[in-house]
């Protein structure tokens, strides 16, 4: 089993990110159930330098899926993806959505051909996962409709994986003598879907 860690913890806190702290009891959940599973993790300095795509960049991407180019260096991130057998992504609730640099990676792993395809009867996902992880934290109260949450729920979708879940620790910064009960409440919820078979 290989298992997809999409690392967005970026943090003024550092090492005491709170979604890293999500992130370390979902894997630590998951190594305990799956102790010869590879995982691959996109780190945050991957993340950060990915280049959003501008009009000329996509216009080689499209002339490269045209002839089926797909071992060109542009894929590799919606190969790593379409491979995986699952998916956990960690990034905290920022401006009600997430930061660029996670949104620059969809992008990247929304290959139209590859990590997904068009035909008369709609779209439909080439994705080997059975199941994506969202993990979040954020100031605010837990809001299951926040941008973050939507938006990898119908991504999921998208890219034919059938499983969603979503950890959101919330209200964070509302009572902080109360974080990190909160936080470690939510790495709890983590671990155990880390957990699962």
């Amino acid at each position: 089993m290989k298992l997809l860690f999409v690392d967005c913890c970026i943090s003024q806190r550092g090492e005491n990110s709170r979604t890293a702290a999500l992130a370390k009891a979902y894997l630590e959940g998951f190594r305990s159930a799956h102790p010869d599973a590879q995982v691959e993790t996109v780190t945050p300095e991957t993340l950060l330098n990915l280049r959003p795509f501008d009009v000329s960049a996509l216009n080689e991407r499209e002339a490269l899926a045209s002839v089926g180019a797909w071992d060109a260096p542009v894929f590799e991130l919606a190969w790593q993806f379409r491979r995986a057998d699952r998916i956990v992504v960690a990034a905290p609730f920022w401006d009600l959505s997430y930061p660029a640099a996670l949104r620059t990676y969809v992008e990247y792993i929304s290959a139209n051909g590859l990590t997904y395809h068009y035909d008369a009867s709609g779209c439909h996902g080439d994705c080997a996962a059975d199941s994506l992880v969202y993990l979040t934290t954020g100031g605010d109260v837990e809001r299951e409709e926040s941008v973050g949450v939507v938006h990898w729920r119908q991504l999921t979708a998208m890219f034919g994986i059938g499983r969603f879940d979503y950890v959101f620790g919330g209200g964070l910064d509302l009572d902080p003598g109360k974080a990190p009960e909160l936080v470690s409440a939510a790495a709890e919820l983590a671990r155990q879907l880390g957990a699962e078979a």
